[in-house]
């Protein structure tokens, strides 16, 4: 399993949170333009604490020596793998011939991963659409994983929609071309020997189980954002080991985190805004939800923020604090 790299959402501080309710899921950065990397101004981007292990960084770009390069500097920074992304159907992401659109050309994806491979040795996987465009036949589809795998990819992340690069914003590109799950059940089947992972619109544990049993894994987004629970709730499902986590207990030891990284220099409020989401739905969810961005903003802001956060949480029965 997996949590989905999502921009502006998995930073550092969301990747250690959700660490700790999914213990053995892959966590991925935010998608990184390689020219970004090569040039110096991703550097923040490619920072990860040592218990983010296993972590991959979400690479994007089309120029083979300049993917290369960033290739190299990632693999030197620590990094488990290198993603690919081949989805992105972002207008910036087509103007500058990365993301989604690259699909429309297997053969020069193929040349750019084996330039890659050629430069690292740690793994060089994929995410992917379903199709893009008018390009979206099972055939085509099918005809490209053969292309990627040929050069030398052997784990495929399919996010089960096509991609829209005309007249449909990113968000619309989330929600608007209906999933297709049996389109990737399919391609596993015709690639037996790929580690083939579902990707997009999954939010419940049954959805998860009927996956399991012909996908290699899953990979979760936003609705493990808005309900960080629901990866402990996954990794359950996945991997048979319940974290028996409560909200006060990841709280509890996200803060330590945060205290450490306090005494680094890190400002607080970019570490409490994913915390957010543990509390979201629960009585006198709002009134704390409000107490946490006003208390976060302040300068002066510390660990207290999060100590009253827990307090006005355990006032709450304490079946309510269990997700």
């Amino acid at each position: 399993m997996a949590l989905a790299p999502m921009v502006r959402r998995t930073d550092r501080h969301c990747r250690v949170l959700h660490r700790i309710l999914a213990p053995r899921s892959w966590l991925y950065t935010e998608m990184v333009v390689a020219d970004s990397i090569v040039f110096g101004r991703a550097t923040a981007k490619l920072d990860f604490s040592q218990e983010e292990h296993p972590i991959a960084v979400q690479l994007a770009g089309s120029d083979p020596s300049i993917m290369s390069q960033a290739g190299k500097l990632v693999e030197a920074r620590g990094f488990d793998a290198i993603n690919l992304n081949l989805g992105c159907p972002a207008g910036r992401a087509t103007a500058g011939e990365f993301g989604a659109c690259q699909m429309k050309s297997p053969t020069s994806v193929a040349r750019l991963i084996e330039t890659i491979r050629g430069e690292v040795s740690i793994p060089v996987t994929l995410k992917c659409r379903t199709g893009v465009d008018a390009h979206d036949s099972p055939r085509f589809l099918e005809e490209f994983v053969h292309a990627v795998s040929e050069a030398g990819v052997d784990t495929l992340i399919v996010h089960a929609r096509k991609a829209l690069l005309t007249g449909f914003s990113t968000r619309q590109n989330r929600n608007v071309p209906p999933l297709d799950y049996e389109r990737v059940r399919l391609l596993k089947s015709r690639f037996p020997s790929l580690k083939v992972h579902l990707n997009g619109g999954i939010d419940n544990c049954p959805t998860v189980r009927s996956a399991l049993l012909w996908a290699d894994g899953v990979m979760i987004g936003r609705a493990a954002y808005r309900d960080p629970m629901f990866m402990a709730r996954v990794h359950q499902e996945v991997h048979g080991q319940d974290p028996g986590l409560t909200v006060d207990d990841v709280l509890l030891r996200y803060r330590k985190y945060v205290e450490r990284e306090l005494t680094r220099g890190t400002k607080l409020q970019p570490m409490v805004r994913h915390i957010a989401g543990l509390i979201r739905g629960r009585p006198g969810s709002a009134r704390i939800r409000r107490c946490l961005g006003n208390a976060s903003r302040s300068s002066a802001a510390g660990l207290e923020v999060i100590d009253n956060v827990l307090r006005m949480l355990r006032r709450l029965p304490d079946d309510q604090l269990v997700h």
